[in-house]
C-alpha cells in the first residue's frame, strides 16, 4: 500500500509496495507519483486527478506495459485509489491498496492458452470427444464428430448423459461410466452396437461405435471425469462385410466357372470326331462363358438381364444392319449361375441354327420371346421359334451341345426343357422355377 501526499503528490509506500516498483525503489520513495510510474502516467494521471478531485476509482484488474526493471513487461494490478480529506473534507492525497496479479493472470492464460489448443486438436480428431465430470457425468465439452455421433440437434452441455442421451441408459452405458468413475479403469471396446435417437427428426439409428472410456485422475488419485473417445465405425464395418461378401462370392463363383469350364470341355472332346473341331468348338463354348461372365462382373452380384444375354449372342450371331433375330422380353435379372447356362444354352441354339436351322437359309428367321409366367407369376419361360428354315428333324445321337442344352438351366431348382422339330423349323422352350432363375448361389 502507500500514500500519495500534498499538491506534489509525493510517494509513501510500504515493503510489500517496494516489491512491485522494480529496480526504481529505493530511489522513488519521498519523490512525486509521476516520477515513479512516468511510463504509464497517461494511464494513471486519470485516476489519481480523479482522486484528488474526491473521487475514489478501484479495479480488480488493471493491465500496464511497465519499465520498471529496465525491459517492457505486460503486468496486471488490482487495486483501490481513495481520497484523503482532512476534517473539513478537504482532499489532502490519496489512499491506494494495491495487490500484483500479474503471475495469477498470466498462469490463467497459460492455461487457457492450452485448453484452446486441446480444443482446437479435440475438433481436428476424426473421432468423438467428449469430457464428463463428476459423478453424474456432466458433459463439460464435445467435439462437432461428437454431436454428429449422437445427433446435432441435441443440447447436452451442462446436462448429465444420463439426461442429454437417456436412449443409453437401458443399454447399460451409465453403468459402464459409473464403473469407470469407482474404479479408474480405463473401458475400451470395439464394435460395440448402440441404438441412438440421431435421425432428423429423433428418430432411432442403429450404429456401431468403438468407445473408450478414460478415467481422469487428479494428483492426489482422485477421479473427476471421464474422457470420452467414440469412432463411428457403422459404414466401415458395413463395408469389410461388403467385402468378406465379395470375396466369398468370387471364390464361389471361380469354383463354379472353373467346374462348368471342366464340364464343357469333356462333353466336348468325348464326342468330337476329330481334333481340329474339338478345338474350336470348345473355344467358342470358352468365349461364350467368358462374355456371360464379363456381364456379371461389370455390374457386380446380381447384374445380368436376359436382354443383356441375348444382345450379347446377337452380336456374335445376327447382323445389325439386316437382322434375322427378333426378340420381345422385360428386362429380368438373372443370377450368376443361371446367366451363364443361359449364355451357353443361346450360343448352341444359334450355332445349331447357322449349320442346320434356320439361319442355314437366306430366308430363315428366329423369334426369340420371354417373360414371367406361371398362375402365380413364379416362372421364368423363354421361347425360341425358327421359321423359313429347312424342317426341323430330333438328331439320331445326341452332341456335347444338345446335351449342354439339355441340362437346362445350373442353379435352378425345377428346369424343364423341351424341343419340338417342326416342319417349319425348331422350336425350344426353357421354363425354370423364377426364384432359382434369380437367386444368387
Amino acid at each position: 500500500m502507500l500514500i500519495v501526499w500534498g499538491p506534489a503528490q509525493i510517494t509513501l509506500y510500504n515493503d510489500g509496495y517496494a516489491a512491485m516498483c522494480g529496480q526504481r525503489h529505493p530511489s522513488a520513495f519521498g519523490h512525486p507519483f509521476r516520477d515513479l510510474w512516468h511510463d504509464i502516467w497517461d494511464q494513471v494521471e486519470p485516476i489519481i486527478s480523479a482522486a484528488y478531485a474526491g473521487q475514489g476509482t478501484s479495479m480488480d484488474d488493471i493491465e500496464f506495459v511497465m519499465h520498471r526493471n529496465g525491459y517492457p513487461e505486460e503486468t496486471h494490478f488490482a487495486f483501490s485509489y481513495t481520497p484523503v480529506r482532512d476534517p473539513w473534507g478537504t482532499v489532502l492525497g490519496m489512499f491506494c491498496a494495491c495487490t500484483e496479479q500479474t503471475a495469477y493472470v498470466a498462469a490463467r492464460k497459460a492455461e487457457r492458452s492450452l485448453r484452446e489448443r486441446f480444443e482446437r486438436v479435440f475438433e481436428l480428431n476424426p473421432g468423438g470427444i467428449a469430457i464428463l465430470s463428476g459423478p453424474d457425468h456432466v458433459f463439460q465439452y464435445a467435439n462437432e464428430v461428437y454431436y454428429s455421433i449422437i445427433g446435432t440437434s441435441r443440447e447436452i452441455i451442462g446436462k448429465s448423459v444420463a439426461e442429454a442421451v437417456s436412449e443409453v441408459v437401458r443399454q447399460g452405458y451409465i453403468d459402464i461410466l459409473d464403473g469407470v468413475y469407482l474404479t479408474g479403469t480405463p473401458f475400451v471396446a470395439k464394435n460395440l452396437e448402440i441404438e441412438l435417437n440421431r435421425g432428423a427428426a429423433g428418430e432411432k439409428q442403429n450404429r456401431v461405435i468403438d468407445l473408450v472410456y478414460q478415467p481422469m485422475v487428479e494428483d492426489n488419485g482422485r477421479v473427476s471425469g471421464i474422457l470420452v473417445q467414440a469412432l463411428d465405425v457403422t459404414e466401415l464395418r458395413a463395408e469389410q462385410t461388403k467385402q468378406e461378401l465379395l470375396s466369398h462370392e468370387l471364390g464361389h463363383r471361380l469354383k463354379n466357372q472353373l467346374a462348368m469350364v471342366q464340364a464343357i470341355a469333356s462333353q466336348t472332346l468325348r464326342n468330337s470326331t476329330d481334333l481340329t473341331s474339338a478345338r474350336a468348338r470348345l473355344s467358342d463354348r470358352i468365349a461364350v462363358l467368358s462374355a456371360a461372365h464379363d456381364v456379371v462382373l461389370l455390374g457386380g452380384i446380381g447384374a445380368s438381364t436376359v436382354t443383356q444375354l441375348v444382345d450379347q449372342m446377337l452380336s456374335l450371331h445376327d447382323d445389325a444392319l439386316s437382322p434375322r433375330i427378333s426378340v420381345s422380353g422385360t428386362d429380368i435379372k438373372v443370377g450368376t449361375r443361371p446367366s451363364l447356362s443361359l449364355a451357353l444354352i443361346l450360343h448352341e441354339l444359334a450355332t445349331n441354327a447357322i449349320k442346320y436351322g434356320a439361319l442355314s437359309t437366306p430366308e430363315g428367321r428366329i423369334a426369340i420371346g420371354w417373360e414371367v409366367a406361371g398362375p402365380k407369376s413364379d416362372r421364368f419361360k423363354l421361347v425360341w421359334t425358327e421359321t423359313g428354315g429347312p424342317p426341323a428333324h430330333e438328331p439320331r445321337n445326341a452332341g456335347s451341345g444338345m446335351r449342354l442344352v439339355n441340362a437346362g438351366l445350373n442353379g435352378t431348382a425345377d428346369c424343364k426343357v423341351t424341343f419340338s422339330f417342326e416342319p417349319q423349323g425348331l422350336v425350344f422352350v426353357i421354363d425354370a422355377d423364377l426364384e432359382g432363375f434369380q437367386r444368387e448361389h
